[in-house]
């Protein structure tokens, strides 16, 4: 069953890219405080994650701040040393947090996996962008398909 407006995130443990590696969080600690936005992405470094998805949110980042938000996560179905990685490739700095959820244990508590084995790439996160207050989801929008219609940056922004 896929989250839905109104309910809580789950409290799974995910890790974060440390200075010296890979640090256990819990998504209720994370996502649990103030207006958050979340976004998910199928894979660090794939096409329309890195060229769009991902340099849409560090680009409106301060846009997204002056609308009240306290937070931007990005959660992607990798480990935190790609996570690291993806970051750092974009200039993410402060601007976005990173979460790795490399067994997918956050993405199937919301219900948002999906299915990329026939492409190689095993099972993942469904595109999609939450506005959470409070660990509440207050708005859910979901990618129908691999695009960026529903879930970019401007997307929220219109929203807030």
């Amino acid at each position: 069953m896929t989250i839905a407006v109104g309910d809580k995130i789950p409290d799974v443990r995910v890790q974060v890219p440390g200075p010296d590696g890979p640090v256990p969080a819990q998504t209720g600690e994370l996502l649990g405080q103030g207006k958050v936005v979340l976004f998910g992405v199928p894979g660090a470094f794939t096409p329309t994650c890195s060229d769009y998805h991902l340099p849409g949110f560090v680009l409106r980042a301060e846009d997204l701040e002056a609308k009240g938000v306290d937070k931007i996560v990005c959660v992607s179905v990798n480990d935190a040393f790609v996570m690291k990685a993806w970051g750092e490739a974009n200039d993410v700095g402060e601007k976005v947090a990173l979460v790795a959820d490399g067994s997918a244990v956050f993405t199937n508590a919301l219900g948002l996996e999906t299915d990329l084995t026939g492409g190689g790439l095993g099972i993942r996160s469904k595109r999609y962008a939450a506005i959470l207050e409070d660990g509440v989801v207050t708005d859910l929008a979901v990618e129908e398909t691999l695009g960026l219609d529903v879930s970019s940056a401007d997307a929220v922004l219109a929203k807030l």
